[in-house]
């Protein structure tokens, strides 16, 4: 990926972490990718350190400037007092507003400069909707209301595929109603640059899924791919966008149809993710694009069944502490 003369100072600033649920395996996870990754990538924790595995060194610190220099020994943590210890797998109210304030200190610390990107553990949608009132579907909503943005991105990355769903978290049942020829066509622009700032891809190529099966087969199962995601598609082709689509998605995610584009977007929810967990389950990274800023996070959940028993596998969160890190500027 193509650096920016903001490299050399974005190498010495950590990647902010925020704790997510400290009921899940996100603090486990987040103390695992410092061990792993702490020789190469410098980063900060914000959380109740109570909330840490008890094998793994920690160290408060004053401000994210102070986590490059024992970034290497300990794990630095900027310290916040959630009231008490973490049940594992068993969220408690007190702990919402606490998690909601590490994604909003997270933010602040990258907005600010003094870290080069923001990696998120897992949060508990209905426990910060119980405990504190959350009016925001998930972190990616949250996170474009914190930047002020009205459209973002959410991609999920591997080595082996991008993919983007058009729509996230809401029914089956409104796709059709949410899915508009303006907020398709915002997700197409997001989704290029995306490519080209933050991956380095000079020429992007998207592959667009259809909404219906067989991409509605001529009209034989539904219209929309005729009636408008067609001439939206073509008309953003003439426009210079290298697009393939309406595709079927049953046959756009083998092999031999991934060599053919840089990322794919996707109608809903499920039509996107259920490829990359299929094909790198453990390696998939989430990120959001359309953000002033970097924001990474692992493609997994709370896994409130596991936690606290030294089975979570850190693999995603590394991942997206290192994408992350990249994508901030800070590595070549």
């Amino acid at each position: 990926m193509t650096q920016g003369p903001r490299d050399a100072a974005a190498r010495d600033r950590p990647v902010a972490i925020s704790c997510g649920e400290p009921a899940g395996i996100g603090p486990e996870v987040a103390a695992r990718a410092w061990a792993a990754l702490a020789a190469e990538i410098p980063m900060v924790w914000l959380g109740d350190p109570r909330h840490l595995p008890h094998d793994v060194p920690h160290r408060i610190v004053p401000d994210a400037a102070a986590a490059a220099r024992v970034s290497r020994d300990a794990l630095p943590v900027l310290a916040h007092d959630f009231g008490g210890p973490a049940t594992p797998g068993r969220a408690q109210a007190g702990h919402a507003q606490g998690v909601i304030d590490m994604i909003a200190l997270g933010v602040d610390l990258v907005r600010d400069g003094d870290a080069c990107a923001l990696c998120t553990a897992p949060t508990h949608k209905k426990a910060l909707k119980d405990g504190a009132g959350f009016a925001h579907p998930g972190h990616t909503e949250y996170l474009a209301a914190l930047a002020g943005v009205d459209q973002v991105v959410m991609m999920l990355a591997s080595d082996q595929l991008r993919v983007v769903p058009a729509t996230i978290h809401i029914a089956l049942s409104e796709v059709p109603r949410q899915l508009t020829p303006a907020s398709l066509t915002r997700t197409i622009e997001i989704t290029h640059a995306g490519l080209r700032d933050l991956f380095g891809i000079a020429a992007p190529r998207i592959a667009v899924a259809g909404l219906n099966p067989h991409a509605g087969e001529g009209g034989a199962m539904g219209r929309e791919e005729l009636d408008w995601i067609a001439p939206l598609i073509a008309d953003l082709r003439a426009g210079g966008y290298d697009l393939a689509g309406p595709l079927p998605a049953d046959t756009m995610f083998h092999a031999a149809a991934r060599t053919r584009y840089d990322a794919a977007v996707a109608m809903y929810h499920d039509q996107a993710l259920i490829p990359i967990k299929t094909l790198d389950f453990d390696r998939g990274v989430n990120v959001t694009l359309g953000l002033p800023f970097v924001r990474t996070s692992p493609d997994h959940g709370t896994a409130f069944d596991i936690a606290g028993k030294g089975l979570a596998n850190p693999t995603s969160m590394i991942e997206a502490i290192r994408l992350a890190h990249r994508m901030g500027g800070g590595a070549a």
